[in-house]
């Protein structure tokens, strides 16, 4: 049964889960983009370097379906409030320790904690924003974590550069106390729904479903496609000899672009100008930009990020809506948990695709990624069963 209202009511309670989506994006990029500075001064190897980068993402693949269905039990609310509150805390506490040799340990405790509050917030998005403004809500949560992925990592390094690690982590914990403070005073309280009934064999004949499965393909392939121009699309930009600013500027193009795209996308399905089964245009778009930035030059590169952006920014909103509406009663935060740990195996997988490629050329690994993501297009996979 959901808190009726008021549409002042409702905006308020959109923006501070739009805040908490900013603040695990931001969290996560701001200190990740600075791993490298952290390892190289403690002449760390890449092995080392590759663990730091794991442990966040590890984390959220591990705990994310439990926190999800935890949110379905007690009301994703209190989940998400918990979560916000033990980021901060997590942060805090590496700031106190005052040793930079815990940055792993405080990786591993904010990435349990954003697994908690992260599907918790996608769970509330769904409930604050109704069946008449999905598309438009989580266009605008996707906003807001591609706003924090485009400044996380330039304010990230200029607070590292200014006061070291323990700057960058205090700001990190204001933000999740801020956050959860908002959510507290503008988030309804939901009572738990009545939760269908679902046996193991019942859970997993659902997650293997069309309904399911076509918008998570999705969502991994999307994903898989922008954490790999944040990763690979600066390779090619130095080979077309541009500066570090400029290939910076690519791999913001990419987030600006998402930012942009989302929310327009978001209205159009509330509007009936889209339908979830047109992320495949977005997913098609991401592909082809991916295999424009085989192509040499500068402006191959600049129009591949375009492409990818606006791309991500079709097919989130629109695939997120599908999940959302074709969840069963009282299983929607188990479905959000488990819906992004599709999400970041695509993260991780991306990059590593095309990094056991890259030795054979890196235009080719490119463009094999680029016809891997044609497959669920090819396949019918984008398209959820109405």
């Amino acid at each position: 049964m959901r808190h009726r209202t008021t549409r002042p009511e409702q905006r308020s309670a959109l923006f501070a889960l739009y805040g908490a989506g900013f603040v695990t994006a931001f969290g996560a990029h701001a200190v990740a983009a600075n791993l490298g500075h952290y390892a190289m001064g403690r002449r760390a190897s890449l092995v080392d370097l590759g663990i730091l980068l794991a442990l966040y993402d590890g984390a959220e693949v591990v705990l994310k379906p439990v926190f999800g269905a935890l949110a379905d039990r007690v009301g994703p609310r209190p989940v998400l409030i918990g979560g916000l509150l033990a980021f901060a805390l997590a942060s805090v506490a590496f700031v106190l320790a005052g040793n930079p040799g815990l940055l792993g340990a405080a990786r591993l405790a904010q990435g349990s904690a954003a697994a908690a509050f992260s599907p918790a917030a996608g769970a509330l998005v769904a409930l604050t924003g109704g069946s008449g403004r999905q598309g438009r809500s989580f266009g605008g949560y996707g906003a807001a974590k591609s706003f924090g992925y485009l400044i996380g990592p330039i304010v990230g390094g200029a607070l590292v550069l200014a006061g070291g690690y323990g700057l960058l982590f205090e700001l990190i914990a204001v933000l999740a106390l801020a956050a959860a403070v908002a959510a507290w005073v503008s988030v309804p309280a939901t009572r738990p729904r009545p939760r269908s009934r679902e046996t193991l064999v019942g859970l997993g004949r659902r997650l293997a479903g069309a309904s399911f499965l076509r918008p998570v393909a999705v969502l991994a392939a999307i994903t898989a496609a922008t954490s790999t121009a944040v990763g690979f699309f600066p390779v090619q930009g130095a080979r077309a000899h541009l500066s570090p600013l400029g290939t910076g500027a690519v791999v913001s193009l990419v987030a600006a672009a998402a930012i942009l795209t989302q929310v327009r996308a978001g209205r159009a399905l509330d509007r009936g100008r889209l339908e979830h089964s047109d992320a495949a245009w977005g997913l098609a778009l991401a592909g082809l930009g991916i295999g424009l930035a085989a192509v040499p030059g500068t402006v191959w590169l600049a129009s591949a990020g375009l492409l990818v952006g606006v791309g991500a920014g079709i097919a989130t909103p629109l695939a997120f809506a599908a999940l959302a509406s074709s969840a069963p009663s009282g299983r929607l935060g188990q479905t959000m948990g488990a819906a992004e740990v599709g999400r970041e195996l695509g993260d991780a997988g991306g990059p590593l695709v095309v990094g056991v490629l890259a030795p054979v050329g890196l235009a080719l690994a490119l463009a094999g990624l680029a016809a891997l993501m044609c497959l669920p297009v090819a396949f019918g996979l984008a398209r959820p069963r109405e």
